[in-house]
């Protein structure tokens, strides 16, 4: 009976897979080309003609933790059935990445912090932070909240502070604390629905006070009738 046998990763997959461990657990800068290489078990040509160089090899274990953080994320939230648990779910998908063995705080931070600005490192947390405001936007947007962009900037925050602190603080319930913050922001935020009929309101409040006035007789008519 034949067997199959699992293929062999390629150059790339264990390129990636060595910078993945080694560059979020040390740092961009800590670790240099000869110990990725060493550790891939790859020829030192492999890594120049894949990535070009080790900012080309940054550039791609940062947008594989975008791709990993995205993908796990998205899936969580497919647990949830209401637009309100959705926007929260994103705290819940966050307290289990915290809980990981492996956590140690945000990729993107870290290697912020290490790097000038302007380069791949800024582009890379850029492109990561504007899907994150996105997501929350549109969830916000999905919830009926009026201002959809500035609830996403609030929640936003929380989902920093929330990383800084489990990674800082080494306390994982980081997540579950920033999701009661954000349950209470989120309730707190005036609906979409309610400033409609709010503003439906007033127009017909100014309507018809702009039908009394017209109906009213002309300022200084009572005073010229009664001189004549």
């Amino acid at each position: 009976m034949a067997t199959g046998t699992a293929a062999k990763p390629s150059a790339r997959e264990r390129l990636l897979a060595s910078a993945n461990e080694l560059f979020y657990r040390e740092g961009v800068h800590t670790v240099g080309i000869d110990r990725i290489i060493e550790h891939a078990g790859v020829a030192k040509a492999s890594l120049y003609n894949t990535f070009g160089n080790k900012e080309g090899l940054v550039s791609a274990y940062l947008a594989s933790r975008h791709e990993r953080t995205r993908d796990r994320i998205t899936r969580a939230l497919t647990r949830f059935r209401t637009p309100r648990e959705r926007l929260l779910g994103i705290f819940d998908a966050q307290g289990e990445i915290f809980t990981a063995p492996e956590f140690n705080g945000c990729a993107f931070v870290a290697a912020s912090a290490e790097s000038p600005r302007g380069g791949v490192v800024e582009h890379a947390a850029d492109d990561y932070r504007a899907w994150i405001r996105t997501l929350l936007t549109d969830l916000s947007a999905e919830a009926g909240v009026a201002d959809p962009e500035g609830l996403a900037r609030q929640l936003h925050l929380l989902y920093d502070g929330s990383l800084l602190s489990a990674r800082m603080d080494r306390d994982p319930s980081a997540a579950s604390t920033a999701r009661e913050a954000a349950a209470a922001l989120l309730d707190a935020a005036p609906r979409a629905a309610e400033q409609s009929v709010r503003a439906a309101q007033v127009a017909e409040a100014v309507g018809e006070s702009g039908v009394a006035v017209a109906q009213g007789p002309e300022p200084g008519a009572g005073r010229v009738a009664a001189g004549a």
